[in-house]
Formats: C-alpha cells, sequence, structure tokens
C-alpha cells in the first residue's frame, strides 16, 4: 500500500457520542430503521411513530447499540428527497426513541446539514452521511460544530453518479486515497470522531465489493473504527440467485470474516443473528 495515503491514529476506538463515551474495544451492532416508503427490503414498514418505536424497541432486545435512521432511500433508482421531506418524514421520531430508550445510540442517516441539526435538537449521538459531505456544501461545519461523530462513507462525487460502478483503478487503493483527502478535511473543519465505511453497495462491482470482503483489513489501515454495512445488499443475492431475505447465513459468514478484519460496527437488518456472529467471534 502507498504511504503517503497514512491516516493518523485513533487512540483506543472510543466516541464522544452527545456527551457519552462510546467504547469501540468490541464490535457494535447498528440496527437499521428506514422510515421510508421505497426501501429495497423493508420499505413502508415502519412509516409512523408507533411501528417505528416498536420497530427500535425489537432491535434494541435483540442486542442493537445503536438505531440508525433514515427517512431516504439511497437505493437505485429512488427518488431523491429535499430536507424539508426528510425533516417532515422524521417529526421527533429521534426524540421519542431518545425518551424511551435512552441507553441506546441513535445514528442519523442523511446527506443535509439541515436535517442533521433537527437529530442534534432532538439528541442525536452519531452522524452518518453517505456522502462525505459532497451532496451539501453545508454538511461538514455542521458536523464539527455539533461535535458528534461523523461516519464517512466512500462514495462517487454526485448523487447522480452514487451508483455508477466505474472506478477502473484498484478499489482499495481508491477508497484509501478517498479516505486520505477525506480525514484531512474533516479534521481541519474541527470534527473529532471519525469512522470509516468502505460503502458496499454504492459505485462498486460484485468483484470489488467481494475484494473489499477480503482486503477490508487493508483499508484506512487500521487508524481508525471501520463500519460494514452489507445486510442484504445485492452483490451478495444477486451473484447466489436468491433473494435480499433469502442470504442470512451467508451474510453472517461474510461478517465474521469483517470482525476478523476488525470490522467495529455492523449496520444491519437482522440484529439478532448479528449479535450471535458477535459472540461467536469473542468467544474465539
Amino acid at each position: 500500500m502507498n504511504a503517503s495515503f497514512h491516516l493518523p491514529v485513533s487512540a483506543g476506538f472510543s466516541m464522544n457520542c452527545h456527551g457519552k463515551l462510546f467504547d469501540l474495544s468490541e464490535p457494535k451492532v447498528m440496527g437499521i430503521l428506514n422510515l421510508t416508503p421505497d426501501s429495497f427490503s423493508d420499505g413502508g414498514r415502519f412509516m409512523n411513530v408507533k411501528d417505528a418505536l416498536q420497530h427500535a424497541e425489537r432491535m434494541i432486545e435483540e442486542g442493537a447499540d445503536i438505531i440508525d435512521i433514515g427517512a431516504q432511500s439511497t437505493r437505485p433508482g429512488a427518488k431523491k428527497l429535499s430536507a424539508a421531506d426528510e425533516i417532515e418524514r422524521l417529526g421527533n421520531i429521534i426524540a421519542e426513541i431518545k425518551a424511551h430508550f435512552p441507553q441506546v445510540l441513535v445514528s442519523l442517516d442523511t446527506f443535509y446539514a439541515d436535517v442533521v441539526k433537527l437529530g442534534f435538537d432532538q439528541g442525536l449521538d452519531l452522524i452518518n452521511d453517505i456522502s462525505g459531505g459532497m451532496f451539501d456544501d453545508k454538511m461538514i461545519e455542521t458536523a464539527a460544530e455539533t461535535r458528534l461523530p461523523y461516519i464517512l462513507m466512500h462514495v462517487n462525487p454526485t448523487y447522480q453518479t452514487m451508483h455508477v460502478a466505474d472506478i477502473d483503478a484498484d478499489i482499495i487503493l481508491t477508497i484509501n486515497q478517498y479516505f486520505s483527502e477525506k480525514v484531512q478535511q474533516l479534521r481541519a473543519a474541527g470534527v473529532k470522531d471519525i469512522i470509516l465505511d468502505p460503502g458496499f453497495g454504492f459505485g462498486k462491482t460484485v468483484q470489488q465489493q467481494f475484494q473489499m470482503t477480503e482486503e477490508l483489513g487493508f483499508i484506512g489501515f487500521g487508524a481508525l473504527p471501520m463500519l460494514v454495512g452489507i445486510s442484504r445488499k445485492s452483490f451478495i443475492y444477486k451473484s447466489m440467485g436468491k433473494s435480499p431475505l433469502e442470504i442470512s447465513k451467508e451474510t453472517q459468514a461474510l461478517h465474521m470474516k469483517m470482525l476478523l478484519q476488525n470490522a467495529k460496527i455492523l449496520r444491519v437488518h437482522d440484529v439478532a443473528e448479528t449479535r450471535q456472529t458477535i459472540s461467536r467471534f469473542l468467544k474465539n
């Protein structure tokens, strides 16, 4: 690997989440809560507050450490929503979850600065931005102002191209170059805690994504904690001729492979199965 891609070392992999110390010495489970009608595998199921709270409670009981809330589908072909649309969908769900389940951390999956501000006012703990600050020029400065941990995902530079798989160079080198530049930008803006997400499902070929599962340990050089989101991703189920709901066994096998390469957060739909995988990993 090219030494010019060196990233600063994070001491101890602990995060300051809205005043709470979040210890990543052991892997954590991030449960997905989609407030969307059109997400690819669970769209429309948790659109109202009652259903959303019930699903959050179920995931917490199954072992979720973080609930990741998203009000906009980013699947291929999804309609792009405005920040105002996301804010309307979110309502006060973050505050409701924090009130009912204060022990759990809440992450907000958005690429809009104004949505982050809403979340922060309701007690948000982490920012999960798929865009690396590229879809809203106010996002990085807003993230810095909140002092919340920032999940930095590798993605193509525009919303229109985020699913275009046209990377010809080695995918690991490409991701590391991106992270090197983006981490420097975030640090300069004042973002203290950064989590890396290599961006499975976004602008990579099936072959490149399987390469990422084999070489995850080379991404970011272990300098910052890694989040992996492969749950129900098409590179798994399409390559096997299955549906998104038929690949639990295969997904957990890949999760174990990711844990062995020092993944610290697994972003998933199936919390109980993933918690069992982490338990097996910790016993070995």
